[in-house]
Formats: C-alpha cells, structure tokens, sequence
C-alpha cells in the first residue's frame, strides 16, 4: 500500500474546554462590578482616577511589552484589564498616583511577562505588585482613609483597630462596607455577590474558595475560644480583604494547582497561613502574603495530588 497513514502528534492536554480566556477574563471583570461600584460610592471621584489609573497603566504596559518581545497583542484577551483592575481594588484611595502606576508596571513586566506570560506566571500579578509597593513604599501602603472624608481624615482599618487597640467594628459596616481600607476590601456584600456570580458561570472553581474559607472559619475559631479578644470568626470572615481574595485571586488558574486533591490543599493552607500570620505578626492582614507563598508551592502540591496513572502499580 502506497498510501501513507499521517498522525497528528501534541502534547496534552488532548481534551480542551470551550471556554476561552477572554470570556473568563470577562467575568471577572463583571464579577467585581459591585466591589468597583461600592469603591466609588464611598470614595468618591478618587476611587474612578485610581482605577483608571491602574487599568490604562496595564493596558499600555502590556502593548509596550507585547511590542518589544514583538509578540502578537494580548490586549484581547482581557488579562491585563483584570490586573489592573485588582490592582487598583487592593490599594488605598490615598496612595500617590506614581505608587499606583508603579505597582501597576511591576505586576504586569514581573508579575506576569517576566515569567513568560499568561498562563505562565507563577505568582497572581497583582498581588505581586502590591508586594512591591509594601516594600518600596510602606508608608503608602499603611495609609488610609474614612469614606467620603479622604481629604481631612486618616483612619484605620477594622482589622487594625482589633489587633492594635482591641476595638471591634460593627459587622453591619463590615458587611455594607462603609470602612477605612483598600477600594476592593471595605464591602463584604458586594464581594460576595461577584464571587457567586463567578462560581454560577464556572469562571473560577468552588473548591479553593470553600477550603479557604472553611480552614479559616476553624482557624478563627479555636482562636476566639482560646482568647476572645482576638476577634470573633465572623469578624475575621467580613474584614479585610478575604472574600476578595478568595474568590478572585487565589481562584487564578495560571498560579492554582490543577488537581483536585490540591485545589483544597491549597484554599485550606491559605486560610489557615491567613490567620497565623494576623494573630502572630505585625501585619493586621495576610491574605496578601498567604496567597503569595502558597503560590510558591503549587509544583510541590501538584507533584503529590498527581493520580495514578491508569494501570500503575504502587511502589513498595
């Protein structure tokens, strides 16, 4: 037979999702709506400069990228809309313009693209851009304000009021959100709302989020009964930046594990990283830097939560 048989040969995965990166991307950005509206509501027109700030900061960060290592443009895709976005929900109203465009350019030339870029990252950008900003201008970082007082009155967060003067805020504030803090953190309700609607469009997976929240709420707990004033678990659940967290960060499928099995490994150790670090370090929040290292983990998690191969005896 003179006929030649061709195979096509690739690398897995050999099934793929219908879901497209844009569409996922388009979510997100949907999802944190209420925590943008919320954000501009207490904030006023600082919080609309802020975002916009960091959204066209990313946006041309991105093409100067996509120019220079002469790559197709990834503007498309949404991915560095959402980034600066987050970017944006994870700071303070207060912080100087130059901060911000800074963090900005960090998370989208390091945090993403210095590691070959979407999809190849091994840290959220964002995040890691807010790191940079900690340390390159921790006073920035530390400073914020009251709603609709961002002029005049400096304040502190919930979670800085329970660790330093044992004062607590009430859960209603926590909830509606009219608390000093980042643009993103201040509305439980709002954060909540995006997070579920991510969930029902299956543009981020339930497992992380419920592990996270779930060993925290445990964390939280043993803590409260072993000293109450450290803070009421329902308290620790509705301040900060946990839900924002949860839900679209620690979500993000480039720096997650792929397995199951490690999707919870990786929400519980974050939660519980979560609350050693705001009961025994100098920092009134962790969600940040949990995150963060755990991040780091994710080729060991993935290592051990690998199944076994179909057919594949266990070593003795």
């Amino acid at each position: 037979m003179n006929q030649k048989l061709k195979l096509i040969i690739s690398g897995s995965p050999h099934l793929k999702h219908n879901v497209k990166t844009p569409r996922i991307m388009r979510d997100v950005i949907i999802g944190l709506l209420p925590a943008i509206g919320a954000s501009i509501y207490f904030f006023g027109i600082w919080a609309v400069i802020l975002i916009f700030n960091c959204t066209i900061t990313a946006i041309v960060t991105e093409k100067v990228i996509n120019k220079i290592r002469r790559q197709k443009n990834s503007i498309g895709d949404y991915s560095a809309v959402v980034t600066g976005i987050l970017v944006a929900l994870i700071l303070p109203v207060s912080i100087k313009w130059y901060g911000a465009t800074l963090g900005t350019i960090f998370a989208i030339l390091v945090g993403k693209h210095l590691f070959g870029g979407l999809g190849s990252n091994i840290f959220n950008p964002a995040l890691l851009g807010r790191a940079f900003l900690a340390a390159a201008y921790p006073k920035m970082l530390t400073t914020y304000t009251e709603p609709g007082q961002f002029d005049t009155i400096t304040q502190a967060t919930p979670l800085m009021l329970q660790k330093f003067s044992n004062q607590t805020t009430s859960l209603s504030k926590l909830f509606i959100g009219n608390t000093s803090g980042s643009l993103g953190e201040t509305s439980a309700i709002c954060l909540l709302i995006g997070g579920i609607y991510l969930l029902l469009r299956k543009s981020a997976g339930w497992r992380i989020p419920l592990s996270l929240l779930i060993s925290l709420s445990l964390a939280s707990t043993i803590g409260y009964l072993i000293n109450p004033d450290l803070g009421r678990p329902i308290f620790h659940l509705l301040a900060g930046g946990l839900f924002l967290g949860a839900f679209f960060m620690a979500t993000d499928p480039a720096t997650t594990p792929v397995t199951k099995k490690g999707k919870f490994i990786f929400g519980a150790t974050c939660g519980i990283l979560i609350m050693i670090i705001r009961y025994f370090s100098n920092l009134p929040e962790g969600v940040m830097y949990s995150i963060l290292f755990v991040n780091a983990a994710v080729p060991l998690i993935n290592r051990y939560t690998r199944p076994k191969s179909f057919g594949k005896k266990e070593k003795q």
